[in-house]
């Protein structure tokens, strides 16, 4: 019994799908470990108790989510075969997520600023546990980005329409996720103090 091009599309729509959430899972993981760690420490006699976000992080936070939702619109008009709002959608998610990038290393530079270091001996444990979630968060935003890239040339050979959007899909959940992820330690270093 042979299966139909329909049928190969959608197992193998659903094994992409599949790895990718093994992956966020071990990534969530990742993170879960890191926020434990930082919970853990919080005990110790040299945390900094009065250390506040600065506010590029607040910004790049609203930038992230502003790009998930130019994303999610990059994926519905696919769906639509409106190629022209698609290729604005994704455009936008790219700037967006760069802006955010940019936000984050300055919020780094706030907190130098303010007198705070993340290595050497003038760190603290509490800005040292910044500096590594937020660059880890950083490095799954590059392989998000690259994804990103990848996907806006394939839209531009045309590879996607609303029968094709596997590409965009996977995509935008990768996104999502980092988004929530971003949103997620924001909120956990914003309110435990």
């Amino acid at each position: 019994m042979e299966m139909s091009l329909q049928e190969y599309n959608d197992r193998k729509a659903k094994s992409y799908k599949m790895l990718l959430w093994f992956a966020m899972i071990s990534i969530l993981m990742v993170f879960a470990g890191l926020t434990s760690a930082y919970v853990i420490s919080k005990s110790r006699p040299d945390w900094l108790n009065d250390f506040t976000l600065p506010s590029a992080f607040i910004a790049s936070t609203v930038v992230m989510v502003l790009s998930s939702v130019s994303f999610h619109l990059a994926k519905k008009a696919i769906q639509k075969d409106n190629r022209k709002a698609t290729t604005m959608y994704l455009l936008a998610t790219l700037v967006l997520g760069l802006a955010f990038v940019f936000l984050q290393f300055k919020g780094f530079s706030q907190v130098i600023a303010s007198g705070y270091f993340f290595t050497g001996s003038e760190s603290t444990i509490t800005t040292s546990f910044l500096y590594v979630v937020v660059m880890v968060h950083l490095a799954h935003l590059f392989g998000g980005l690259v994804s990103l890239l990848i996907i806006i040339y394939n839209h531009f050979k045309q590879k996607y329409n609303s029968g094709q959007t596997l590409g965009i899909e996977l995509g935008a959940m990768f996104w999502h996720f980092l988004d929530f992820l971003w949103l997620y330690l924001f909120l956990f270093f914003y309110f435990y103090k």
